[in-house]
């Protein structure tokens, strides 16, 4: 079940609130969370049925593995929490690979014997990336013994819980299970209502208006690399830079709609998303894109592999890992690795450059982070390595620049003579909008407004309450039509991860 669909807001989400508060009140916050969890199964076997299965096997297993590690971790046996430890995280693990990565692997070692790879018919199931992560920092907390114990039901409201369960924030342990077993969270309040409504709506609005117009710009030139078209200067930025602003505007209002939900039933996710095309540097971005994640990766990979305290050169390796295992968590193949690699080699240039001492002009330090990280994009979106290629020469100017001949009679009667020079009047561009001369305004206009909205403007969280109905209200009335009366309900981009 989709958040932007008819039947989540029309149906689900009404009945869960209605019959969390009215059990909360008739039987006690547990009755509540036991039918929360069961909600969050329905909502999750909504897609599958027969994947509920996996799910609740899942959340048994680990749950049972993190309190014989929490026993043993407690009794000061270490070695033997260390191996339960090592078992369970590889038993997550290779769930994840089989189910993940096994054609992956399979297609891999085909190719490289140049055989024909075998199809395993391998379904995959939704959100296993994510639920996965989250058990994992379980198993690792418990053998801290940093977790909190709240019984089976308080894990499995913790994994299950279904405004996180798709597509994140991954939320430790200890952030979310005390806030489920409070003694008052099924008690109804006024402020959590309206506060996580709003932010809700507005995340709906960032995926229906934003995120899902953008997807059509950007759709029609990557799909043309895939298909063997040479992208023009014009018609390669305008997709690169479309599907910039849809994968921003999609995963951050997926996650502004998540932390809406949470609060809704009365608890507080952190921010997923602060502004990060505003960054300055790559650390920066990585500090504000995707927070949960970075932070994961952080904690539980990059300061195991010895972080920063093992020298410069130790130090590269371990980011260029960790981005390269990022990469890979997105997706099962070369190019999410390539995506992956490349940040983990702009975070090891970024430490290096800061060892010098030397600083940037702050325009100019941003400007060369965005476009690291719109560039970094091209492989990620694109089909394959050809057409990334494809688009990164269109980017460079390879293959020409071209403008609908209208735009460039009128850019040349404003004084813009020399253009004639170094533009190929064209009667319209094929790749970029509607394939029609008109829109090339059209599409220059909604991406300015785009970025000047993530450049700009502060996020959903840093807005004012009376900010917040304002841009509520100025979305509505696109935000029902989308809707209501899009053609399809469009899926948000990390439920294909």
């Amino acid at each position: 079940m989709l958040f932007n669909s008819e039947s989540f807001v029309l149906g689900f989400l009404p009945t869960v609130l209605a019959g969390y508060f009215l059990l909360g009140r008739i039987g006690g916050a547990r009755v509540a969370l036991g039918f929360l969890v069961g909600s969050s199964l329905f909502f999750y076997g909504w897609w599958n049925p027969p994947f509920v299965l996996l799910l609740a096997g899942s959340i048994i297993a680990n749950y049972a593995i993190g309190q014989h590690l929490l026993a043993l971790a407690q009794a000061r046996q270490e070695h033997a929490a260390g191996r339960w430890l090592a078992f369970g995280v590889t038993a997550n693990l290779l769930l994840l690979g089989w189910f993940k990565y096994a054609g992956f692997l399979a297609r891999s070692i085909a190719a490289a014997f140049g055989a024909q790879a075998p199809e395993l018919h391998i379904f995959l199931p939704l959100a296993i990336s994510f639920f996965t992560f989250q058990q994992i920092m379980f198993l690792a907390d418990s053998r801290r013994r940093t977790r909190p114990d709240g019984g089976f039901l308080g894990y499995a409201a913790f994994v299950a819980f279904f405004p996180h369960l798709i597509a994140g924030p991954i939320v430790p342990p200890a952030e979310i299970i005390p806030q489920l077993l409070a003694p008052d969270i099924a008690r109804p309040r006024r402020q959590a209502l309206c506060d996580g409504a709003t932010i809700f709506l507005l995340g709906l609005a960032k995926k229906l208006v934003l995120a899902d117009m953008f997807a059509r710009f950007a759709d029609i030139g990557f799909n043309a690399a895939a298909h063997g078209a040479r992208l023009s200067f014009f018609s390669a930025w305008y997709a690169v830079l479309a599907y910039a602003l849809q994968i921003y505007f999609d995963f951050s209002g997926y996650s502004d709609m998540a932390i809406g939900l949470a609060r809704m039933l009365n608890v507080r996710f952190p921010l997923n998303f602060d502004s990060p095309y505003q960054s300055r540097d790559i650390a920066g971005f990585w500090r504000s894109w995707h927070i949960t994640l970075g932070g994961f990766l952080r904690d539980y990979l990059y300061i195991p592999l010895g972080g920063s305290r093992c020298g410069e050169g130790k130090r590269a390796r371990n980011l260029l890992l960790t981005m390269l295992l990022c990469g890979l968590w997105h997706g099962a193949a070369w190019r999410f690795v390539l995506w992956g690699g490349l940040h983990g080699v702009f975070l090891a240039i970024h430490a290096a450059w800061r060892r010098t001492g030397t600083r940037l002009p702050g325009a100019v330090a941003q400007a060369l982070t965005l476009l690291a990280v719109v560039a970094a994009w091209v492989p990620f979106r694109a089909t394959g390595m050809g057409s990334a290629l494809s688009v990164l020469g269109g980017m460079a100017g390879l293959h020409g620049v071209a403008l609908p001949a209208m735009i460039l009679r009128w850019l040349q009667r404003l004084g813009l003579s020399a253009l004639g020079f170094v533009v190929r009047p064209v009667p319209l561009l094929a790749h970029l909008g509607a394939a029609r001369t008109l829109s090339f305004p059209e599409v220059s206009a909604c991406l300015a407004l785009g970025w000047v909205i993530v450049l700009a403007l502060p996020h959903v969280h840093e807005m004012s309450e009376r900010t917040r109905s304002l841009a509520l209200i100025a979305s509505f009335a696109l935000t029902i039509q989308g809707l209501f009366f899009a053609p399809k309900v469009v899926p948000f981009l990390y439920f294909r991860f």
